[in-house]
């Protein structure tokens, strides 16, 4: 049970440090928000996921 606990951990930070790296290789017009939903959505999804994200926010926004 610890052991889960601690991967679901382990890939919510490593989502969140994901996104931060991109933030702060892109210029500011390409930025993705750091929230709780993309956090999610990048835990869940991880490499396709941020892609995903990048794509909306370009082709949306």
């Amino acid at each position: 049970m610890l052991a889960k606990i601690a991967k679901v951990l382990k890939r919510i930070l490593l989502s969140f440090f994901m996104l931060y790296g991109y933030n702060i290789l892109v210029p500011s017009e390409a930025l993705i928000p750091i929230n709780a939903i993309t956090v999610i959505i990048l835990s869940i999804f991880e490499i396709p996921g941020l892609l995903f994200l990048i794509v909306i926010k370009l082709f949306i926004y």
